[in-house]
């Protein structure tokens, strides 16, 4: 199976299933499940966003990512619920998050933008302790989000694991997202491999290939969906031997109805109808999302090439540092 096929099919299951990503009444609740009901929807958002950039305007993938992008924007209510957030919540994170994967795509609520930043420029906004990694993110959402960021790039990545070029025997689960997530954000997911300082893209040169063989091995499809989108957001990507074997086996786990297991056997692998949904949401949703992101990617890194990729150096300006865009 091809690296387009994967993307339709997951992108054809994600369409069949759009319901389980709206907003319940929940969505504003306090004791709500944001894993449950913003952090899904973000997602799709981000991965929609994403592959319509990297997908001509001609394509019937670029028309489904559309819809679906519409049909996020409607369950926020054209952004009027970030302002309900923002008056909930005040110094949560996550829906500046959030609402920076519809602002990368074009869709924006001027009045959320000037609330969040009365809100980020407060001194409890940026004494707010997170994980390094969450840090990066949060500056590079206010970066999208046409706010001043609150802190400097550079700074931030070295206190990342991926940003200290750690031992590679000490990857593991956790390491392993963290890293995704740095690359993420250096290069506004995928949109520029610049953003990837050279060290770091020499380091994940050498041993991303081993760390997705291993958990490819390990079945651990959603990070290896996750692996296969940083190497496609590298200035430089793996050898062709190594992407190709590993697109194989993630198209091997793909079920007929098109969804992807975050990890473990593949059920009904390989099948050539679409079938029953072997999975439950909550158990496919974001690894076919990451196979869909991993795969539009892949095939733009994969075309004709246009303008010379140019790597960032360590310290300096490079995707996500200085004044907003």
């Amino acid at each position: 199976m091809s690296v387009r096929a994967v993307e339709e099919a997951a992108l054809d299951w994600v369409w069949a299933h759009r319901e389980d990503f709206a907003l319940g009444d929940d969505a504003l609740a306090a004791d709500g499940q944001v894993n449950r009901t913003w952090k899904p929807l973000g997602e799709l958002t981000q991965v929609c966003a994403s592959v319509s950039r990297c997908t001509p305007p001609g394509d019937p993938l670029h028309t489904r990512v559309s819809e679906l992008l519409d049909f996020a924007w409607r369950q926020t209510r054209q952004g009027e619920l970030f302002l309900l957030m923002q008056s909930l919540e005040p110094f949560a994170t996550y829906p500046l998050e959030v609402y920076a994967a519809f602002a990368s795509a074009g869709l924006r609520h001027p009045g959320y933008e000037a609330s969040a930043a009365v809100v980020a420029r407060t001194r409890g906004w940026r004494l707010t302790e997170q994980y390094p990694t969450r840090r990066l993110g949060v500056l590079e959402a206010e970066r999208r989000s046409g706010l001043r960021p609150h802190g400097a790039v550079p700074p931030a990545l070295d206190r990342t694991w991926l940003g200290g070029l750690p031992e590679p025997w000490t990857f593991e689960r956790a390491a392993g997202y963290a890293l995704t997530h740095v690359v993420f954000h250096l290069t506004d997911w995928g949109r520029d491999p610049r953003g990837v300082p050279a060290d770091l893209a020499d380091y994940l040169l050498h041993w991303l290939p081993p760390w997705l063989d291993t958990c490819l091995d390990a079945r651990m499809y959603d990070l290896s969906c996750e692996l296969l989108a940083v190497a496609a957001s590298l200035p430089r990507p793996p050898e062709p031997a190594v992407l190709a074997d590993a697109w194989q086996r993630v198209a091997a786990a793909r079920s007929g109805s098109g969804a992807i297991p975050e990890e473990g056997a593949a059920q009904d692998a390989a099948g050539p109808d679409p079938g029953p949904d072997p999975y439950a949401f909550t158990d496919c949703y974001h690894s076919t999302l990451m196979a869909a992101f991993a795969a539009a990617l892949t095939t733009a890194a994969t075309a004709p090439p246009s303008p010379v990729r140019h790597t960032a150096p360590r310290t300096g300006q490079h995707a996500g540092q200085g004044a907003p865009r």
